[in-house]
């Protein structure tokens, strides 16, 4: 980076003024079309959902949603997590998961979960990386990508956790 200056990465929340810019994110970086309700869940989630800037260029973003389980207890599922591929391996992936990894233990939620293709080994061992284990694989989950199947990544939470 030239005069070895910092370039500060920064986390703001999507509101309707901004949701555009998670838009045209994840049209770059998924190879799946995300419906009004992806974007209205992302929107209900509140800071759940966050897109990040590098140098005030937006270049990742996290949406989740909450979900409420049986007993009322509430678990959070990544939707999406995405940086574009030039600033990938500059910790910008990792600021936004582990800013929704702090959000579940303040609100003491103790279940996060996601979906990940089944060859996204980059995907995988990320989030592996923070904990999450593989808990089932699931068979012509997407449809219209190659290869079909998915597995689903899960975390428990718990309050020991908090200072790792």
């Amino acid at each position: 980076m030239g005069g070895g200056r910092e370039f500060a990465i920064s986390l703001d929340g999507v509101r309707d003024k901004n949701v555009m810019q998670l838009k045209k994110l994840n049209t770059v970086l998924f190879p799946v079309r995300y419906n009004d309700k992806y974007y209205a869940d992302a929107l209900a989630s509140g800071d759940f959902t966050k897109l990040a800037y590098y140098s005030d260029i937006c270049v990742g973003s996290i949406a989740c949603r909450l979900e409420k389980k049986e007993g009322g207890a509430i678990r959070v599922y990544i939707m999406t997590l995405g940086v574009l591929a030039p600033y990938r391996g500059l910790g910008i992936g990792t600021r936004l998961l582990n800013h929704v990894l702090d959000l579940c233990l303040k609100q003491n939620i103790q279940e996060i979960y996601l979906h990940v293709q089944t060859n996204n080994d980059d995907a995988i061992n990320f989030y592996k990386k923070f904990g999450f284990e593989i808990t089932e694989t699931i068979k012509n989950y997407y449809t219209n990508i190659d290869p079909p199947d998915c597995f689903v990544l899960t975390k428990l939470i718990t309050t020991s956790q908090a200072n790792k």
